[in-house]
């Protein structure tokens, strides 16, 4: 498919918007709103920093995708001008940016994708976001190899086009997993940027490049068109479930963002969250799961809710909100010629009943409801009886859970639903009973883990550090008698038989390989510490010369690494 590129704005061009201009415009929206930037803030996000680093710090680019007669979808506009996307990122963004033509939606449409980077490209983060990328809690750490797109969709009747119908789409691409944030962005520029064109985006632009750094932990003021957002990113520090950030309204801001990355959980949950535990069992270990929906939004928010419901814990595997046939990995993750991969796939073309019907675990979801009307529960269903997307929804599968079903959560939920309550306090209960079910799962392997570690007084300043212990299963798997979940969650079932098959997953794979990596670091560190509190000249007294040139190599070397 041939793709253009339609350079809106001249070489050196600033339009009618000029750099001053920008920054007045800034400095009004912050001086209305009675925000003064901290002295470490604009040291942190703006000093020393080039033409476009703080739109970099946040976005890749921005992207405007329309529909030619000739073409078909085509990348109209790519801002700024100067970033770049290879030709199969460019077609990607062009297919997920659009809702497949029988999802029927008209209006205005939001939702989100994910698409990998091209294996061509030069792999250069931000230097601020790889400084800032230490501190975040590991599952909103960026994938180097993955790219998302925040898509605001537009499709409206216009009687002065061949086709009758205005189709465009304004997305968003940024390494950054913030999707609430992102579209709450989206919600405030794309319908102005509809009426206004180019003129407006390269505004929004300017006043993204001089927002502050994303660093985490921090309370941000963005502003963005008139409007000023407070927003806090999460640390690794952060007790799991609970946000920093005050929602006292003040006078100077605009939009106070409770979470960066959350979506509605409960909402997501709604149609099947009889079955919530199931699904956070076939999360947690990692198996192909295929997410059947009416439309790109119900598909994306679905598939990012179960991505998130094993949180704090990380999803090792592939995932995509929405997935189209013409998606570059579509071979790749359809054919049957080898069993399904560990992936989570949000689809809405009723091609995928047929070409996925051979994938173990299917949920088919109809229309979300609005929040305060709850859809009817749907049902667990043998895979057999999944003919077309047409098919009634449910949760196909022959999948037996390894855990007893927990009935207190399911009667909350339930009693809530009765009493109307709302969707926000409903995903709050929901989030809590996910993350204390997730942590009681991880506490034991926490705790071994931590037992595979030297003791400190084996650390000896003139020998190399010593090596943590092998994890062994079996070994694990003995200490659960004593220390196991039991101790911090009443579900009963078959723990060891979960715990076994977590083991085999990417999801394990993915966390030891972090753990591992983090208790090495600290081995080194300590190892260096023992080695700054000797007396190095008395060593050098009671050693020969190349034993001395020896030591000194070593501490440079541990030193650069460091």
């Amino acid at each position: 498919m041939a793709l253009r590129d339609q350079a809106v704005f001249g070489p050196g061009s600033r339009g009618s918007l000029d750099e001053a201009g920008a920054e007045g415009r800034e400095a009004a929206a912050l001086a209305a709103a009675g925000v003064a930037l901290e002295d470490d803030e604009e040291d942190d996000g703006r000093r020393g920093l080039l033409r476009w680093d703080g739109f970099s710090a946040w976005l890749h680019c921005v992207c405007v995708v329309g529909f030619d007669l000739e073409l078909g979808q085509a990348v109209e506009v790519i801002y700024p001008q100067h970033c770049k996307l290879t030709d199969k990122e460019k077609t990607n963004i062009c297919y997920l940016s659009f809702p497949d033509s029988n999802s029927g939606c008209l209006g205005d449409t939001q939702f989100c994708f994910r698409f990998r980077q091209s294996s061509g490209r030069r792999v250069s983060l931000h230097c601020l976001l790889d400084e800032f990328d230490k501190d975040l809690p590991v599952y909103l750490k960026k994938d180097p190899a993955y790219f998302y797109g925040y898509v605001y969709f537009r499709q409206v009747r216009d009687k002065t086009l061949k086709r009758g119908y205005f189709q465009k789409s304004l997305v968003l691409i940024s390494k950054l997993p913030y999707i609430h944030f992102f579209h709450t962005v989206l919600k405030q520029i794309a319908p102005e940027y509809f009426e206004k064109n180019e003129p407006y985006l390269e505004a929004a632009c300017n006043d993204v490049d001089r927002w502050p750094a994303p660093v985490p932990g921090k309370t941000l003021h963005l502003p963005i068109m008139g409007l000023v957002m407070k927003v806090r990113i999460p640390t690794c520090h952060d007790k799991p479930g609970t946000t920093q950030l005050t929602q006292q309204a003040d006078t100077h801001t605009s939009i106070i963002l409770p979470t960066v990355h959350e979506v509605d959980l409960f909402r997501c949950f709604c149609p099947v969250f009889l079955h919530s535990q199931m699904l956070w069992e076939l999360v947690l270990l990692g198996e192909p799961l295929v997410v059947m929906a009416p439309s790109p939004s119900e598909s994306s928010e679905t598939v990012l809710a179960l991505v998130n419901c094993i949180s704090p814990l990380k999803y090792f595997s592939d995932f995509r909100p929405y997935f189209t046939i013409h998606d570059s990995e579509f071979k790749e993750y359809t054919t049957r010629t080898q069993a399904p991969p560990s992936v989570i796939l949000g689809v809405t073309n009723p091609f995928f009943a047929k070409t996925l019907q051979h994938w173990p675990h299917i949920i088919r979801i109809g229309d979300l409801k609005p929040a305060g009307e709850i859809p009817k529960q749907v049902k667990v269903k043998k895979l057999k009886n999944l003919k077309t997307l047409d098919s009634k929804p449910g949760v196909y599968t022959s999948y037996k859970p390894y855990l007893n079903r927990d009935e207190e959560i399911i009667k909350q939920l339930q009693k809530g639903v009765q009493q109307k309550r709302p969707s926000e306090a409903q995903s709050v209960i929901l989030r809590r009973y996910f993350l204390e079910l997730t942590q009681s799962f991880i506490i034991p392997l926490e705790r071994y883990v931590a037992s595979l570690m030297p003791l400190q007084k084996s650390i000896s300043p003139w020998k190399s550090p010593p090596q943590l212990r092998q994890f062994l299963p079996e070994e694990f798997m003995k200490t659960l008698e004593k220390t196991g979940p039991q101790l911090t969650s009443g579900i009963k079932g078959d723990w060891i038989g979960l715990y076994r098959q977590f083991l085999k997953s990417p999801n394990f794979d993915g966390w030891f390989k972090t753990r591992r990596k983090e208790m090495t670091h600290k081995l080194e560190a300590l190892h260096l510490e023992a080695l700054c509190e000797e007396d190095l000249l008395l060593w050098i007294q009671k050693h020969t010369e190349v034993e001395t040139v020896d030591l000194v190599l070593k501490l440079k070397n541990k030193l650069v690494c460091n």
